[in-house]
C-alpha cells in the first residue's frame, strides 16, 4: 500500500514513530539541496556532506520536538544551516547572507509580478538536437547554481526548487524580505545568462 507523504502533519507522525518510508521519502526530497547550500557556506563538499549527515542524525533525534511553527522542510533546513554556520565559524570562515540591500538594477529583467519581461531565448527554442548535442539543460542550470555566490545559491534553492514561503526562507537565513528578493533575482538572472551563454 502506497503511503501518501503529501500530509506534513502525517509525515511527522510517521517520522516520529519511526518509519523508515517516511524518512527516506524526506531524506531523498532535500538531501542534494541540502548538500549545496551547506557546500556555499562550508566551500567544501566532503565537509558539507559531513555537515549534513549530522544535521539528519539531530533531526531524527529531535523530530519528537517539532512544534511546527514552520514547515517540516523550513525546521530541516534551518537545522543545517545552523550546524554549517557552526562549522564555518569554527574552520575561521564568516558567512553572511545578507546582500546589502535593494538593486534597482534588477527591475530592468523583471515585470512588476516577478516575471522575465524577455523569455529567454534558449528555453524557447530548445531542440532535441540541442540537448544531444551537449549537456542537458538541466545539467547547465545546476552547473549554473552550484556556481552561484551562496547567499544567491541558498535563496534559489530554498524559495524557487524547495518551494517555501518568502517570511520562511528570510527566516532560515537570517535576512530581510527585500535582501531575499535581491539575492533571488541575482541568483534568476545569473541562471539565465549561464543558458543564454549556451546558445
Amino acid at each position: 500500500m502506497q503511503i501518501d507523504f503529501s500530509n506534513e502533519d502525517t509525515l511527522v507522525r510517521l517520522l516520529v514513530s519511526g518509519d523508515r518510508a517516511a524518512f527516506e521519502h524526506v531524506f531523498r526530497k532535500h538531501n542534494a539541496s541540502l548538500i549545496r547550500i551547506c557546500a556555499g557556506i562550508c566551500k567544501n563538499r566532503a565537509t558539507a556532506e559531513e555537515v549534513v549527515q549530522d544535521a539528519w542524525v539531530a533531526v531524527l533525534k529531535n523530530i519528537g520536538g517539532f512544534q511546527g511553527r514552520s514547515s517540516l522542510a523550513g525546521w530541516i533546513y534551518t537545522i543545517v544551516l545552523n550546524k554549517a554556520r557552526t562549522r564555518a565559524k569554527r574552520d575561521g570562515r564568516s558567512v553572511s547572507f545578507d546582500d546589502g540591500g535593494d538593486d534597482n538594477s534588477l527591475a530592468a529583467a523583471f515585470d512588476g509580478r516577478g516575471r522575465w519581461k524577455d523569455q529567454p531565448d534558449l528555453w524557447e527554442e530548445v531542440t532535441p538536437e540541442r540537448i544531444v548535442a551537449g549537456r542537458s539543460v538541466m545539467a547547465h542550470v545546476s552547473a549554473a547554481i552550484e556556481a552561484l555566490p551562496s547567499g544567491q545559491r541558498a535563496v534559489i534553492e530554498l524559495r524557487a526548487q524547495q518551494g517555501l514561503d518568502a517570511a520562511e526562507v528570510c527566516s532560515i537565513l537570517d535576512i530581510s524580505e527585500a535582501n531575499m528578493r535581491v539575492l533571488l533575482h541575482r541568483a534568476r538572472l545569473a541562471v539565465r545568462a549561464a543558458l543564454d551563454g549556451l546558445l
